[in-house]
């Protein structure tokens, strides 16, 4: 067992999940260990992988917030354009934040805005021959890292446990259609 207190140079370090979840029992013995496990998993490898992300992202210089962008412009397919409202849409971003954030990546050349030739009052956001590479270079990176990841796991777990994952993630859509993207009561 992990003691809050074990860490390098005296730096606190999360408790095992046992451990966690026998606290958890003391203190409101209602809890569902099992589920209560699966959660608080689930929640440590998110905020893991999200700092494994993170460190991949700043090798190829672009911020999670670029990524996002990139991403979604690549999933709409070529020529990877989109306006500003549908990519603030698609991220559950303010127009502000989205604009900015486009700015931002304008001037790293990541992206274009031009005004659409049909329409003069629409703009178009178009990822740039760099953004598509940072966009590249981050998947291979991803890829490893994802495979890494998943090393200890034979493939018909990996397919049991995407089917299991996938499941769950159905449900929080049905019942959180919202979530996705940025809740107005969270503002």
């Amino acid at each position: 067992m992990t003691s809050a207190s074990d860490g390098p140079a005296g730096t606190p370090q999360e408790l095992d999940l046992d451990e966690q979840i026998a606290i958890y029992q003391r203190e409101y013995p209602e809890v569902d260990p099992q589920v209560e496990k699966i959660v608080t998993a689930l929640g440590r490898l998110n905020r893991r992988m999200n700092v494994g992300y993170s460190r991949h992202l700043s090798a190829v210089g672009i911020t999670s917030a670029e990524w996002e962008v990139l991403k979604a412009l690549v999933v709409v397919g070529r020529p990877y354009r989109l306006g500003p409202g549908d990519l603030a849409k698609r991220l559950g971003l303010t127009p502000a934040a989205m604009t900015h954030r486009i700015d931002r990546m304008v001037s790293e050349g990541l992206v274009t805005r031009e005004r659409d030739e049909r329409n003069r009052v629409r703009v178009i956001v178009e990822l740039t021959d760099l953004g598509r590479s940072k966009w590249l270079e981050t998947m291979r990176m991803a890829s490893a890292f994802e495979a890494d990841l998943l090393q200890d796991l034979a493939p018909d777990e990996r397919n049991v446990l995407g089917d299991l994952l996938t499941r769950l993630l159905r449900r929080v859509e049905a019942d959180q259609p919202d979530a996705g993207g940025r809740l107005k009561d969270l503002d």
